[in-house]
This record gives structure tokens, sequence and C-alpha cells, in this order.
């Protein structure tokens, strides 16, 4: 938390910037809260320690931790109220700002509970669209974030401004009025809509680029993997892309794409793409759907999995689960282990549960040349090689040869000029009437480099 981005109220700056959740004059005092309801053992304390992490990340210092044990939360103050008096009991010795809850609380659960407590209650969501709001630096990240916050805020508006009903005076005026909520939540909904329209611009922006790549017929790789895995490091490792790259959750938001030549000589496009989390928002998913369908739209998925994490596994499950939800598990998936530097039996024994990885390093450059020799043979895999002799006078499919693949060699024939081309299938049925022979997998230029 940045302290020239003072708080300023509850609902923000309607008008512009994004809506304030956390305040950032000073580091908070935060009290973290957590209810295990008996999962896997570690689960529950694994998920508060990120909490943790976050709430740093945030800019603000954690001062204590209360758990709560119940199967299911209580539906008033999610953790019941004996348990909220000795929350409040916690937050007066240590002098704590704010509470923070490790799960979602509905509406009624959060104003329940500030006014129980006598100060803020925030939960994970809060927390992480806050991280955002701080990192956001494009227009549409921006955008995109301050939507989220907006979605976010709307549904807790109710109760807030009760006191500020403008009644009117003289015949047909009296009565309640239009109190204070109905104006905010008006407010609230016509900056989304244009927050909303905005991103339709961008999105028809985005549009139009990914089909001005896809005309260009390179292949597209995206990079993805929980936060603070590596992939700012990788793509600047691989391009020299100079993305922000940091030791912190969350620490790049914006996709970068850049151009890369393979071993093999093949150019493809590689992009980063914002990390994921346990519990990442649904509303920050959906606002950030734009940004993400660059990953639906690759031609391979690169899995960044972070070997030093005391459950990698648990990270892997949570990028599947937010691929799932951006429509986008479908793409062809390369697990690429981080982080051999640091942890390498750790990394060698998950690249044994995940067939077909890679154990490589971003920051050393280690397994990184056969990282880039695996991605070349997954997309080399989804072309087909074919053979075709192509009459001399048809200098016309000579040259559409060309541009729709990777012509591998050309010789001269009596009967005109052989060829044999990588192709997509779908261009291969195009020059059937000259294809001699087809799956061809030996000679020059064809398989691994």
């Amino acid at each position: 938390m940045t302290p020239e981005s003072t708080h300023r109220g509850a609902f923000g700056d309607l008008g512009g910037e994004s809506s304030g959740l956390i305040d950032r004059s000073f580091r908070e005092r935060i009290v973290l809260v957590g209810m295990d309801r008996d999962d896997e053992p570690g689960v529950f304390e694994r998920s508060l320690d990120e909490l943790a992490l976050l709430v740093d990340t945030a800019g603000a210092d954690e001062v204590g931790r209360v758990v709560q044990r119940r199967d299911r939360p209580d539906p008033a103050t999610y953790i019941g109220q004996g348990k909220v008096e000795e929350l409040r009991l916690l937050c007066e010795e240590v002098d704590a700002d704010t509470v923070v809850f490790d799960d979602d609380l509905s509406p009624g659960q959060q104003a329940n509970l500030e006014k129980l407590l006598g100060r803020s209650a925030l939960d994970r969501t809060a927390v992480i669209l806050d991280i955002f709001a701080q990192n956001a630096s494009t227009t549409e990240g921006k955008l995109q974030v301050e939507l989220a916050q907006l979605r976010y805020l709307l549904p807790r508006l109710r109760g807030k401004g009760r006191m500020l009903s403008q009644q009117g005076s003289g015949i047909g005026t009296r009565g309640p009025g239009e109190t204070q909520l109905e104006v905010d939540r008006r407010r609230l909904e016509r900056r989304m809509h244009k927050l909303e329209a905005d991103l339709r611009v961008v999105h028809r922006h985005r549009t139009t680029q990914r089909k001005a790549r896809r005309r260009s017929r390179l292949r597209s790789v995206a990079i993805v993997g929980y936060t603070n895995a590596g992939k700012s490091t990788l793509l600047n490792r691989l391009t020299d892309a100079g993305v922000l790259s940091e030791n912190r959750l969350f620490a790049t938001l914006d996709a970068t794409t850049r151009r890369l030549e393979l071993p093999g000589g093949e150019p493809v496009l590689v992009t980063d793409t914002v990390g994921f989390i346990t519990k990442l928002p649904h509303g920050l998913v959906e606002a950030f759907r734009s940004t993400l369908e660059v990953v639906g739209d690759a031609d391979l998925v690169v899995h960044v999995v972070d070997a030093t994490d005391p459950d990698p596994d648990a990270q892997i499950t949570a990028v599947h689960q937010v691929l799932a939800e951006i429509d986008a598990t479908e793409v062809p998936e390369l697990v690429a282990v981080n982080k051999a530097d640091v942890a390498p039996e750790a990394a060698a024994a998950l690249a044994r549960t995940q067939p077909g990885s890679v154990v490589f390093s971003a920051l050393t450059g280690e397994g990184v040349d056969e990282l880039l020799a695996v991605i070349g043979d997954r997309l080399r895999s989804l072309t087909e090689v074919v053979e075709l002799v192509v009459p001399y006078g048809r200098g016309d499919v000579m040259a559409l040869l060309h541009r729709e693949g990777q012509v591998l060699t050309e010789a001269e024939a009596d009967d005109g000029m052989r060829y044999r081309v990588r192709l997509e299938e779908a261009a291969a049925g195009r020059f059937g009437e000259f294809v001699v022979a087809e799956g061809a997998t030996s000679g020059p230029g064809v398989g691994t480099p």
C-alpha cells in the first residue's frame, strides 16, 4: 500500500480511480481469522500463511491470528458470537486496525462483524483486489481491477448512508425521499456500465490483434502458473522482455507478448499472463477474461510450477481450476518445474509425478535449452509434414506453400519442384492434388533439432 494512495471512503473515488478497499496511508495492523474445517492436514495452515503473505504484499502487518474450528460458517458472524467477542478483545489488546478473514464474507456477515468489532472487517477477496489495484499499470488493467472492485462493493452498500435520507418539503415531496444509499448505488452502477463499455472497446482491439497474429501463421505459447512461480522471470530469460520480476505475489498483472525463435528456427509468440492463486475471486477472473483469452487461443500452455512450494500439487490444482473457468482446458499443456537451482531434489521428484514435464531454473538458465526443445517438439507435433510435387508452371502454388507452411526442403525434379513442407491440418487439404507422401518424419529439417 503506497502512502500517496490514501483512503477515500468505503466506495473510493467513483469518478475514475480504483476504489480503495484498504487504507493505504499507513501500514495497518491486521488480525487474521481462519476457519479450520478438518480438511487435509496442513491445508488450513498453508491457506492462512498465504493470506499473511497477501496482507504483507498489500502493505499491512499481521499482529495476531484467530482460528475457529467448526464444520460450517455461522450465517450471521461467520465465526459465532463467542469467537467474535474473543476476536474483539484480541484486537483491542494488539491495537489492530482491521480484521481479515481467509474466506469470503457475505455483506451481512461483514456488516455484523464491523458493528460488533468496532473496526473494519475484510475478506481474502478484498485484499487480492487491493493488491491488483496497486499493481495494475496499463489502462486495460486499471479498468479491469476497478470493475472487479465495484462489483465487490455494490452488494455491500446495504445500510450505508441510512441517516442521509434526502427528505423534501412541500406538497408531493414529503416522505422518506431518495436515500443516500440509492444515490450511491446508482453512481456505482453508472460507473460499472462505463467501465464495461470501455473494456468492450479494448476487447475489440485485442480481438483484432489476435486475428492479425493468427494470419501471421505464428504459433503462440502462453505461460501460466501460480503467482510468484517465476513466469515473468522465464519470459525475461527467453526473450529479454524486461518485464518486472520480483519475489512477491502478483508483481505483474498485464499480459506481455514477445517473439521467440525456437532452436529449430521457428518463430513463435510467447505471452506471460497474470498469476493465479487459491480462491482467486470469480469477479476478478470475469474482469480479466479478455486478457486471459490469450490462454484459450494459445497452441500450447507452459504451466510453470514452483518446486520450492511445500504443496505444489495444490498450486497445480488451483491453476487448473482457473483454466477450467476460462474454458482453456483443451489447450495442450507442458508442465515446467521451476527453481531447480534452489530445490533440485524436490524439482526432480515433482517432475516424476508429471509425465512429459521439464525441470529448469528461470533464474540461472539451467534446463532452459531442454525446455525450448520440448516446446518446439510439442508445437511441431501439432502439424503434419507432407511431400508434394508442384508443376513448374504453378508458381502461384509454390508461393502459397511458402506462405501457408514451413518449407523444410525443396528440390528440382523431372515433373516439377519437389517440396517437403510442415503444414497445418486445415492447410494440408488445400494442396491435396499435389501431395505424393504424408507423415514423413526423416530427412533434413524434420524432427527434433
